[in-house]
């Protein structure tokens, strides 16, 4: 009886998901489209927060979060509008949050690691979020 109660217990173990999470910051401006034209371009500290899973029980930080900074910094001080990736797409909370998605699990995966959760915040009171679902 013991022994089924170890092996519950290293099984229960075994599933839990182990994750890291970085927080960055970015200050970039933007200006809705509408219909009806662009509304007023405004600055905002974005905050990015990522959850990641690594494949190996060790991951190099410093890689990746030099490489997660180069990702960021192509939006850091910038007119998201301006830039080729939002010249015909909408720079709304969501669309950045796709975008920054698919380029730092891009980064991430080159590092050994995968991105699970994105979260994005142009307020300090709501987030667009992404999450891998099994």
């Amino acid at each position: 009886m013991v022994g089924n109660l170890n092996q519950t217990e290293v099984t229960s173990h075994d599933t839990k998901q182990r994750s890291y999470k970085i927080k960055s910051y970015v200050n970039a401006s933007h200006a809705i489209r509408w219909a009806t034209g662009s509304g007023k371009k405004h600055t905002h500290t974005w905050e990015i927060v990522c959850e990641l899973h690594t494949v190996d029980a060790m991951v190099a930080f410093y890689d990746i979060e030099k490489n997660l900074h180069q990702a960021l910094d192509e939006l850091s001080g910038k007119f998201l509008n301006d830039l080729p990736e939002f010249k015909t797409v909408n720079p709304t909370v969501e669309n950045v949050t796709e975008y920054l998605f698919k380029k730092i699990d891009n980064t991430l995966r080159e590092n050994g690691a995968q991105l699970m959760r994105i979260e994005v915040s142009d307020s300090p009171t709501r987030a667009y979020c992404i999450s891998v679902t099994d």
